[in-house]
C-alpha cells in the first residue's frame, strides 16, 4: 500500500512445510484497507506488477475479501486473484455447514477455557460473563455457548429491532439468574458475542464518540468492554431486586487466533491451499475457494457481493434452523411457558420480590 517492497522475500518448501502445525500468522497481519483510497490500491497494484506477481492468494474474512474483489477489478486480467476463508467469526458467505478456516481450532480453545470458568463459577457460587470474539455475527458464542453447555448464550441475531435498550439485555440475563436460583444455583456461564455492543443504543453507553473506529470504519470493539458493561449493569439490577450475586467479566479474545490448529484445520487448511493453487494455475481468477461435498467449488467474487451494501456478504447465524433452536433448548433463559405457568411465575416472583404481575410485565419483552 505505501509503495515499499523491500521487506518482500521468496519462500521455500523447507521453510513452510511444518507451517500448518502452528498457529499465528507468519506472513504477519495488518488492519490497513486498500480500498479506502484509490491511489493505495493503485500502489498495491504497481507493486505486484513490479515485483513480477500475477498470481496472488489472499487470505482473511470479509473485509480482506472485499479488498480483493477491488483489486482483481483493478488488475483487468494482469492479475489472477484466489480468496481464501479465513476468520475465526466465521462469517463469510459459505453454504450453510462449511467453515471458515480457523473457526474450529478457536471454538475448541475457547470451549477449554469456558468449561474452566464453569467448574470455577459452581465452586465460587458466583457468575462469569465470557465475551467472545464476533464482530457482526454470532457463529463463535454460539458454537462455544453450546458445546460447551454454557447457562446462557446471547447473539446479535436474536434481536431483530435495532437499536436495542441495554435493559432489555440486563432483563435478559437477571431472568436466567433468577431461573436458575430458582433451581437452587446461584451460579453460571453467561457467553456473549462482542458484537453485541454495537446493536446498542449509544444513549445507554453514554455515548460511544469516544471510542476510536479502526480502517474499516468499526468501533474498536476492545476498547468497549460489554462484559464489563453488562457485569456493572446486572450486578446493579440483581441488588435492586435484593439478591445478592458475584459477577466476573472475562474476555475469551485474542488467545483464540494464535493457537495451534486442531487436526481439522490442520487438514482444512491444506486442502484450500492447493485448491487456490490449482485455480490459479488451471487459469482461474475473482473467487473464493470453497470445499463443498468433498469437491473444490469456486464462488465467484460478483456472487459474494450483497446487492444492497455493495460490499461482501456477510453469513449470520440463522435463528430459523434446528441446530439453533436446539441451543436455545439446552440454555436457561425465561420462557413465555414460564410465565403463563402460575406455580412457576409466582416462584420467580417470589425470589425477585415483586408480585406475578409486575414479574410477568418486566420481563414479557426478553421471552
Amino acid at each position: 500500500m505505501e509503495g515499499n517492497t523491500s521487506r518482500v522475500r521468496p519462500l521455500s518448501i523447507e521453510e513452510v512445510s511444518r507451517i500448518h502445525f502452528r498457529g499465528g500468522s507468519y506472513l504477519g497481519t495488518s488492519r490497513a484497507n486498500p480500498t479506502k483510497k484509490a491511489e493505495s490500491l493503485a500502489t498495491v497494484l504497481s507493486c505486484l506488477t513490479k515485483l513480477g506477481i500475477t498470481r496472488l492468494v489472499t487470505i482473511g474474512g470479509d473485509d480482506t475479501a472485499f479488498s480483493s474483489l477491488k483489486l482483481e477489478e483493478q488488475a483487468a486480467g494482469h492479475v489472477q486473484i484466489v480468496h481464501v476463508p479465513k476468520t475465526i467469526d466465521n462469517d463469510l458467505d459459505l453454504p450453510a455447514g462449511i467453515p471458515t478456516f480457523g473457526f474450529q481450532t478457536a471454538r475448541h480453545v475457547a470451549v477449554e477455557i469456558v468449561k474452566n470458568l464453569m467448574v470455577d463459577a459452581h465452586t465460587t457460587a458466583r457468575w462469569y460473563f465470557a465475551v467472545t470474539m464476533g464482530r457482526k455475527a454470532g457463529h463463535l458464542a454460539l458454537g462455544i455457548g453450546k458445546a460447551a453447555g454454557a447457562t446462557l448464550t446471547v447473539i446479535p441475531e436474536e434481536f431483530t429491532e435495532r437499536p436495542v435498550r441495554l435493559q432489555r439485555l440486563v432483563d435478559l440475563v437477571i431472568g436466567t439468574m433468577i431461573k436458575r436460583l430458582s433451581g437452587g444455583r446461584s451460579d453460571g456461564v453467561v457467553v456473549l458475542a462482542e458484537g453485541l455492543i454495537e446493536m446498542l443504543d449509544p444513549q445507554d453507553l453514554g455515548g460511544l464518540d469516544h471510542v476510536e473506529r479502526d480502517e474499516h470504519g468499526h468501533l474498536r470493539l476492545a476498547d468497549v468492554d460489554i462484559g464489563d458493561v453488562l457485569r456493572r449493569e446486572v450486578a446493579k439490577g440483581m441488588k435492586a431486586l435484593g439478591l445478592a450475586t458475584t459477577i466476573v467479566a472475562k474476555n475469551v479474545g485474542y488467545e483464540l487466533r494464535c493457537a495451534d490448529p486442531i487436526p481439522f484445520d490442520m487438514e482444512y487448511t491444506r486442502d484450500l491451499g492447493y485448491c487456490a493453487a490449482q485455480f490459479l494455475l488451471d487459469g482461474g481468477t475473482a473467487a473464493m475457494v470453497s470445499i463443498q461435498d468433498g469437491r473444490f467449488t469456486p464462488i465467484l467474487f460478483n456472487q459474494m457481493l450483497d446487492p444492497v451494501s455493495g460490499r461482501a456478504k456477510v453469513r449470520m447465524v440463522d435463528i430459523t434452523a434446528q441446530s439453533y433452536q436446539i441451543a436455545r433448548q439446552y440454555m436457561i433463559r425465561l420462557s413465555d411457558k414460564d410465565l403463563k405457568d402460575p406455580v412457576t411465575l409466582g416462584c420467580y416472583a417470589g425470589l425477585a420480590g415483586l408480585s406475578p404481575e409486575v414479574f410477568q410485565r418486566r420481563f414479557q419483552p426478553v421471552v
